[in-house]
C-alpha cells in the first residue's frame, strides 16, 4: 500500500508540472512520452516489443502526432499538419505490412492490425488533451483538469459506491470487483461534480448545468467502458498489468485506459455545444 502511495503521489507531482506548464511545449513532448509508452505496454501485450520493424514505426508514428500537432496546429498550418501526420501514418502502416509479409510465419494477422489500431487510437486520443487545452487560451487549463477528472471522479465514486454498497457483478468475467452500483455511483459523482464545477468556474445558468451534468454522466459512461475494454484484452492475453511504470498501479495504460475513451468524448461535447456556451 506504501509503495502505491508514494508512486500515486510522485505520478500526480509530474502532471502537476506538465498542466503548470500547460502553455508551452511542455505539454506536447510531455503527450508524446505517455504515447511512447503507452504504444510500448500495448505492443509488448501481443508480444511484438522484440519485432523492431514493427515496434519503430509504430512509436515514431505515435510520438509524432502530438508533437506535431503541438507545432503545425496554428492557424495557416493546420492543413500541411493534417499532410504531414497522414504520411507519417500511412508510411509507418506501409512499413508493418511489409514485415508482416516478410515474417508471415511468424507474425498472426491479429497481432498485426491490433498494433495498428492502437497506433492510431493511442496517439489521436492522448493528442486531444492538447487540443482540449488549445480549444480556449484562457479556459483550456480548467477544461484540461476537467477532461481528465471525467474518467479518474469516475473511477474514485465507483469504487467507494462499490465498496459500500456494491452487491451486483457489472462483469465478473472480465472485471470481478466492479458492480452494478459502483457504476452507477461513478456515473452520479461524475454528472454532478461536472454540474457543480463548471456552474462555480463560469457561473450558474440552467442550460450549462444541464449540459454539464449530462456530459459527465456521458464520460464515466465511456471511461467504464475503456477501461472494461483494456481488462477485457488483458484477460484474454493473460496479463496483470500493462507495466511496471508506476509500482502498485502497474503501466500508464492501467491508468489511462479510461482516459483513452474520455478525452475524445469531451472534446466532441465542448466542439459540439461550442465553447461560449460555457462563457
Amino acid at each position: 500500500m506504501l509503495t502505491r502511495i508514494i508512486s500515486g503521489a510522485v505520478g500526480a507531482a509530474l502532471l502537476a508540472v506538465i498542466l503548470y506548464f500547460h502553455d508551452t511545449i511542455l505539454l506536447p513532448i510531455a503527450v508524446a512520452a505517455m504515447v511512447a509508452v503507452m504504444l510500448f505496454e500495448l505492443i509488448r501485450a501481443v508480444k511484438l516489443e522484440k519485432c523492431l520493424p514493427v515496434l519503430i514505426p509504430a512509436e515514431l508514428c505515435g510520438i509524432a502526432l502530438p508533437l506535431l500537432y503541438g507545432t503545425l496546429s496554428h492557424d495557416g498550418t493546420t492543413e500541411l499538419f493534417h499532410i504531414i501526420t497522414f504520411t507519417v501514418t500511412l508510411a509507418a502502416a506501409f512499413i508493418i505490412f511489409i514485415t508482416w509479409l516478410a515474417k508471415h510465419k511468424y507474425i498472426r494477422y491479429e497481432q498485426v492490425f491490433f498494433v495498428l489500431a492502437c497506433m492510431v487510437l493511442v496517439p489521436q486520443a492522448m493528442t486531444t488533451m492538447i487540443r482540449i487545452e488549445r480549444t480556449d487560451s484562457k479556459n483550456g487549463l480548467f477544461l484540461l483538469i476537467m477532461a481528465l477528472c471525467g474518467a479518474w471522479i469516475a473511477d474514485t465514486g465507483a469504487y467507494f459506491t462499490g465498496v459500500a454498497i456494491g452487491k451486483h457483478k457489472l462483469c465478473p468475467e472480465i472485471s470481478p470487483k466492479k458492480t452494478i452500483e459502483g457504476f452507477i455511483g461513478g456515473i452520479l459523482t461524475t454528472a454532478i461534480t461536472y454540474a457543480a464545477a463548471f456552474s462555480i468556474y463560469y457561473g450558474f445558468t440552467p442550460k450549462r448545468a444541464v449540459i454539464s451534468l449530462v456530459m459527465g454522466a456521458f464520460c464515466a459512461v465511456v471511461g467504464a467502458i475503456g477501461d472494461l475494454s483494456a481488462s477485457m484484452v488483458k484477460r484474454q492475453i493473460g496479463f496483470k498489468d500493462y507495466g511496471k511504470i508506476m509500482p502498485g498501479h502497474g503501466g500508464l495504460m492501467d491508468r489511462f485506459d479510461s482516459v483513452l475513451f474520455v478525452l475524445p468524448t469531451f472534446y466532441v461535447f465542448i466542439a459540439f455545444f461550442g465553447i461560449h456556451m460555457y462563457l
